[in-house]
């Protein structure tokens, strides 16, 4: 297929092609079934190297006034019937390192929101810096609440973002901590290994 999309900022085995750049947007949202925001939808995109950043913007405003795609009244994106029909239809013409690349990134995104909706942090300015309070939710209490001493509002960030990316994780690795566990805490080490 003839390249007519800009490719600045494609990773090698990423999309120059605006037609395969529409079909992947479809493939995201029938793929995780479930609303994204236009931030998030690029984000997948540049993060990976899949696509110009302008090319994708272009076709997702091209996919809603085609009707292949639909904008939520809280701004997010869904797929349409007909936008479904061509993500079924037409994924095998995307190579499979971009779909795999692409809905990687989407369901990271997607369990990264997950845990900042169940779980949360608080920051606390102390006078010799921050208290970081990371609490890991079972639903109506609190697992877990762990408190930590930081100096500077940049560590705080980075150990929030840190969290939200594994909370079940950290409450596994104290769990096996606390409990003598060396098995739990292997488990953990294998399934973080694996999914790196």
């Amino acid at each position: 297929m003839k390249q007519d999309a800009f490719s600045a900022g494609v990773e090698p085995g990423g999309l120059w092609n605006k037609n395969d750049i529409r079909i992947l947007l479809c493939y995201i949202l029938a793929s995780v079934n479930a609303p994204l925001a236009r931030q998030d939808l690029t984000r997948i995109i540049q993060e990976k190297g899949l696509a110009n950043y302008f090319e994708a913007e272009d076709a997702l405003a091209s996919l809603v006034a085609q009707g292949n795609v639909a904008q939520e009244p809280d701004g997010c994106y869904t797929v349409t019937a007909a936008g479904r029909e061509i993500a079924h239809s037409l994924d095998a013409t995307l190579p499979l390192s971009v779909r795999d690349k692409a809905l990687k990134a989407a369901f990271t995104l997607l369990a990264h929101a997950k845990a900042q909706r169940e779980n949360r942090v608080d920051l606390r300015e102390t006078e010799q810096g921050l208290q970081v309070t990371c609490h890991v939710s079972g639903g109506d209490t609190d697992l877990m609440t762990l408190s930590l001493y930081v100096p500077d509002k940049a560590q705080a960030e980075m150990v929030r973002e840190c969290f939200f990316q594994d909370p079940e994780g950290l409450y596994q690795l104290v769990m096996a901590t606390l409990t003598g566990d060396t098995a739990l805490a292997r488990e953990y080490f294998q399934e973080r290994e694996h999914r790196s």
